[in-house]
């Protein structure tokens, strides 16, 4: 199968940055199709798959029929069989958006029964698409030079000079880093470790941070619980709105981000830092609010019981992946919560 070309109608985009094609009768066996587009007619050629498998990989090598949304991808390596690091660069950016909508109202319809309006928003008036990540991990070749991986392969692929880097953009490496981050109200910098996470879009911090407030509305006195909570970025915010009177437990596993968050939140009486698993948070007494920022797989069961538990009149679930987070929305949902509000902004 692998190397076999055919015409073919492409469907809707999928999760993963992938359009749905069929090739074959009676509804064809699907094939995942990257660089194409939606309503195209293109060749793919199957990158992926056996005569057993349920769905094929495969790359649109030709555009028969473009859609009027395609344009020539900036990058040089990011066609088929270039780098894999970028999905939509054959694609408009306001059609890029739309896409990313679709993909977040189909999980949320598909896996938590929700149908709701998405728009995907841009993080900032000035975003481009391009020059945006702060933070750039590149391979090397097998004669030292500089690249990226190609899709689902541990083959690098040459590249002099990522477009999605910003000039001052940052590798790995040992140390520290200092983030500052300014909200319309308060501002507070952030120690933390270089190789540890941060959001690579720079307004990503203070968009988050802001959304989140807007959506819980913390009120002096208030007890909160910030689940994976990192270096603190959420919780000194938090802190700001409870004041002296209310409570911010910020619970994070990894222990270098948790001494990072208590170095952060040094001086702010009402956060308290536990380093522990988020399955092991303890609470003493009621929660008012909670913020949930777990990792790509989300939160997953047993976490989401446990909040639903305390019984909080809200929780803020910041999500990096939509079939993670409508999974877990559909949880909730078991337990008696709706979701009243949702924003999607376009960081990766």
């Amino acid at each position: 199968m692998v190397g076999e070309r055919f015409a073919v109608d492409v469907g809707p985009i999928a999760h993963g940055g992938s359009c749905v094609a069929r090739v074959g009768e009676a509804g064809g066996r699907v094939v995942f199709t990257r660089h194409a587009l939606p309503g195209e007619r293109v060749l793919v050629e199957i990158t992926e798959g056996t005569e057993g498998d349920r769905f094929w990989r495969g790359d649109a090598v030709e555009v028969l029929v473009p859609s009027s949304d395609r344009v020539s991808p900036p990058c040089p390596v990011a066609g088929p069989g270039g780098c894999g690091g970028c999905d939509f660069q054959h694609v408009s950016l306001p059609a890029q958006r739309r896409l990313k909508a679709e993909v977040v109202s189909e999980q949320l319809r598909r896996l938590a029964g929700l149908d709701v309006p998405v728009e995907v928003e841009a993080a900032s008036p000035e975003d481009t698409g391009l020059r945006w990540r702060t933070r750039v991990r590149y391979a090397a070749t097998p004669d030292g030079r500089r690249g990226m991986r190609r899709y689902r392969s541990h083959e690098v692929i040459p590249v002099e000079e990522c477009l999605l880097a910003r000039h001052d953009a940052r590798g790995p490496g040992p140390g520290e880093v200092i983030e500052r981050v300014a909200t319309a109200t308060n501002e507070h910098e952030f120690t933390v470790a270089a190789d540890g996470f941060w959001q690579v879009h720079p307004a990503a911090p203070a968009l988050l941070v802001e959304t989140v407030l807007d959506q819980l509305r913390p009120r002096a006195g208030e007890r909160v619980v910030d689940l994976y909570a990192g270096v603190g970025l959420f919780s000194a915010f938090l802190a700001d709105r409870v004041g002296e009177e209310g409570t911010v437990l910020a619970v994070e596993g990894d222990r270098t981000a948790a001494g990072h968050a208590a170095a952060n939140l040094v001086g702010r009486p009402a956060c308290r830092v536990v380093c522990a698993p988020a399955s092991r948070a303890e609470v003493d007494g009621p929660v008012d609010l909670v913020v949930l920022d777990p990792p790509r797989d989300g939160a997953r069961r047993p976490i989401v019981e446990m909040i639903c538990s305390w019984r909080p009149r809200a929780t803020s679930y910041v999500a990096c992946d939509p079939a993670a987070l409508a999974r877990d929305l559909g949880i909730f949902a078991e337990h008696g919560y709706r979701l009243t509000a949702l924003r999607a902004f376009d960081l990766f």
